[in-house]
């Protein structure tokens, strides 16, 4: 079993910054690719950006690409999210996954286990 616990969200005007921390307990945390997806109100959930277990491969919706960087530390267990140049349609709920393999996906059905969310909103 996995927990995964984000933390870091929060309110910031366009244009502005924030970093996305995911925290896995369990001691097979390398051995996971991990992922982001994002869902805003009256919206379907959809992929954000994923990494492979080692962090040599990384996939990024066109929407954030080039904006927002996936990275992991794995001898913290952990998987960030840096988001620059926000815009107000980046606001959502972000939610990180892992999967228990370690080949990155952009299907959120291919995803174990999911953590609780962290609420982003981009003001105008």
């Amino acid at each position: 079993q996995v927990q995964l616990v984000e933390s870091g969200g929060g309110l910031v005007q366009a244009e502005g910054s924030l970093r996305l921390s995911c925290a896995a307990s369990g001691r097979t945390f390398s051995s996971y690719a991990m992922g982001w997806f994002r869902q805003a109100p009256g919206k379907e959930r959809e992929f954000v950006a994923t990494i492979n277990s080692s962090g040599g491969s990384t996939s990024y919706a066109d929407s954030v690409k080039g904006r927002f960087t996936i990275s992991r530390d794995n001898a913290k267990n952990t998987v960030y999210l840096q988001m620059n140049n926000l815009k107000p349609e980046d606001t959502a709920v972000y939610y990180c996954a892992a999967r228990t393999v370690p080949f990155y996906s952009a299907s959120d059905k291919r995803y174990v286990y999911w953590g609780q969310g962290t609420q982003v909103t981009v003001s105008s």
